[in-house]
């Protein structure tokens, strides 16, 4: 990083997803590779059957805040909020409300309280009148939390499918370092909803079964829910992780499908190692995007085999469902959580080990390794051919 840039860093973290309600929990159970949220149910697609990723927990109210914030995406991102509310008002003392920035990644935003609302209708001829249309707006995550910190900051949601909370990282980091906030709050939140599930199943993407990322037996992905919030700074607070490098880039190769030569996320990752000021040799361990899914993996596969060969790497959707737009959030708290633990364990690989013949081998993660790692990356794909990676340093 030039000096023309300041660091970034990544403060306190506020989880949760399949894996628990809280950081320690999360970290109990993803170093030890047993995820309770992973259930079979059909509640999001009925009369089938489907492993995803859910969130049980007692979610805060939305009762106070106007209609349109009214959300059951909204609720699990004040949980989030609520794990770090003492740090972030602590980080933000002093700090003009207009120099506090807000910057979120989802996909869903409020479709669940639409789908109920378009169920009513269907039946009575008349929206539910605890309907909005603002509740499925891509912003509304945004928007609440402006609304119940009194921020006057930029904020703003990034929605760019699978990629978008990584992206939101990115973007907070470059307000920063712009001198245009002085304080970030930056991560993503997504939650399951019949739509998006259908949708994924229209591709015939969705393993009704535990999902398998680089398996010979792989077929499709998991859905999951969860939200990631990190308090981003140009000063590190106790235990701050640096957010030291990103790099995006599309390949525009097809609507769904990844170029399968790799070459945008190569160049994705490319970028993240300069702007960090690192090369491959620095980088301790890799959270794969790893959806399950054959042309996903094959890519992947591929690229960091070539840019990274030898390095400790896994794909934790096994663990979480595939989050949607809270994935690259939720996957850079990982990578977090690696590098700040204290017994330097590594996130590991859960699949049916069956490694495909096909793939160049990856030097999967099994659970229990450990590794002291200084330097960890990220990497995220999305429809459309979008792709960024990130480099986390200690």
């Amino acid at each position: 990083m030039t000096a023309s840039r300041p660091p970034v860093y990544l403060n306190a973290l506020g989880l949760l997803c399949a894996l628990g309600n809280d950081v320690a929990t999360v970290r109990h159970n993803l170093f030890s590779g047993s995820s309770p949220g992973m259930q079979q149910t059909d509640a999001y697609s009925p009369g089938r059957t489907l492993t995803l990723g859910l969130i049980d927990a007692a979610l805060p109210s939305v009762a106070h805040l106007p209609i349109g914030l009214r959300s059951r995406n909204n609720a699990v991102l004040l949980a989030a909020l609520a794990q770090i509310r003492p740090e972030l008002d602590r980080l933000c003392a002093g700090v003009p409300p207009e120099r506090i920035a807000i910057v979120l990644g989802t996909s869903t935003s409020g479709i669940a309280e639409g789908e109920a609302a378009i169920a009513a209708h269907t039946t009575t001829g008349q929206f539910p009148p605890a309907f909005d249309y603002a509740q499925q707006e891509l912003g509304g995550p945004a928007a609440l939390l402006q609304y119940e910190l009194g921020t006057r900051g930029p904020a703003y949601c990034v929605s760019t499918a699978c990629t978008s909370s990584a992206k939101a990282l990115a973007s907070g980091a470059r307000l920063l370092q712009a001198g245009l906030a002085d304080v970030v709050l930056a991560g993503g939140v997504d939650t399951l909803a019949r739509f998006t599930i259908a949708g994924f199943s229209s591709l015939e993407a969705v393993d009704a079964a535990r999902c398998r990322p680089f398996s010979a037996t792989r077929c499709g992905i998991n859905i999951g829910e969860g939200a990631a919030l990190f308090v981003m700074s140009r000063e590190p607070d106790d235990g701050a992780v640096q957010l030291a490098g990103w790099g995006e880039t599309s390949d525009a190769h097809h609507i769904s499908a990844p170029d399968p030569t790799g070459a945008g996320a190569i160049a994705a990752i490319t970028q993240a190692l300069a702007r960090a000021n690192l090369s491959a040799t620095d980088i301790g361990y890799v959270n794969l995007h790893g959806t399950a899914t054959p042309q996903n993996d094959a890519m992947e596969a591929l690229t960091v085999t070539g840019m990274l060969p030898g390095v400790p790497a896994s794909s934790t959707k096994s663990l979480t469902g595939h989050t949607l737009g809270a994935a690259g959030a939720i996957e850079a708290a990982f990578c977090w959580l690696a590098l700040t633990d204290a017994e330097h364990r590594l996130p590991p690989h859960v699949w049916d080990g069956v490694a495909d013949p096909a793939l160049p081998a990856l030097p999967l993660v099994n659970v229990g390794q450990t590794g002291e790692i200084r330097a960890a990356l990220s990497n995220s794909f999305a429809f459309g051919g979008n792709n960024i990676a990130l480099v986390l340093t200690r």
